[in-house]
């Protein structure tokens, strides 16, 4: 079943473009994931905030990622990481044309 992986974490900067440009690299890295379909990045300047919401083709694939990804982040010293994994009603979701 289609599941989707939300990840947000405290994060002083940067944003916007100086960001793409710092994670263009990893962006490409993430893009390789098994099983993933899409991630959308996001970023609260203003709470000092960023993170992702990920689509993944089963919770298999979103939970290997997660657990790759977060021994990443706390060796980068992103230790406040917020994860939740659900899984996707696909016929709703396409009713409001959500990207599955």
């Amino acid at each position: 079943m289609t599941t989707l992986l939300h990840i947000d974490f405290p994060f002083k900067g940067p944003f916007g473009s100086k960001l793409t440009q710092q994670q263009e690299s990893l962006a490409q890295e993430i893009n390789k994931e098994k099983g993933l379909i899409w991630k959308v990045w996001t970023e609260n300047p203003k709470q000092q905030e960023a993170g992702g919401v990920y689509l993944f083709k089963s919770e298999t694939y979103a939970q290997q990622y997660l657990q790759k990804y977060l021994g990443k982040m706390i060796s980068n010293g992103i230790t406040e990481v917020r994860t939740q994994i659900f899984e996707v009603n696909t016929g709703l979701s396409l009713l409001t044309r959500g990207p599955i």
